[in-house]
């Protein structure tokens, strides 16, 4: 699960802060899926109303609106709402840099930083492989762990791969 799609942070609540701040629900619209709307579309109109009773009752209101956009968002994905985390939480380096990408309209930046994340997966766990397999006629558990090791190069890039050409408008992971 990419982590921060429920976090106070994260782009759901970013952009629900968004639809309550411009007085539009249109904001957050995008963020759940369709059979969610009109639950999405009560609780903004409930949440701005309660929003003009004051700074606490804003924040009442603010907080529970999250809520409920997180767990709708969560639910279309098929996922549990576990609550809100807290802002400022480590996505990893990935996570900023794909929004990045996204903001300036450019994949490069991100392409470099997968890339060289792959890079050094590779030559990690290949270097493990041929060290091992350097070893591997010394006996049984030599040739053992080199043919581990092995195989799971051989694992790890497949799903690597699978994972890459999986088709570019298919269903996101949970976030």
């Amino acid at each position: 699960m990419p982590p921060h799609c429920d976090s106070l942070d994260g782009p759901v609540v970013t952009a629900a802060r968004k639809a309550l701040e411009g007085r539009d629900v249109a904001q957050i619209l995008p963020y759940v899926p369709e059979e969610g709307e009109r639950e999405v579309r009560e609780a903004f109109r409930l949440a701005a109303k309660a929003r003009t009773f004051g700074r606490e009752a804003q924040e009442v209101a603010d907080r529970w609106f999250f809520e409920t956009v997180v767990r709708v968002h969560r639910s279309g994905e098929g996922a549990p709402f576990t609550g809100l985390k807290p802002a400022g939480l480590d996505v990893g380096p990935v996570i900023p840099v794909a929004e990045h990408a996204l903001d300036v309209g450019s994949p490069d930046e991100l392409t470099e930083a997968l890339c060289g994340i792959i890079r050094e997966q590779v030559e990690e766990r290949h270097g493990r492989a041929i060290a091992l397999k350097k070893h591997a006629a010394e006996g049984m558990a030599a040739a053992r762990a080199f043919v581990e090791a092995g195989l799971g190069v051989q694992v790890w890039a497949h799903h690597v791969y699978k994972q890459a050409i999986a088709a570019p408008h298919a269903p996101a992971l949970h976030s």
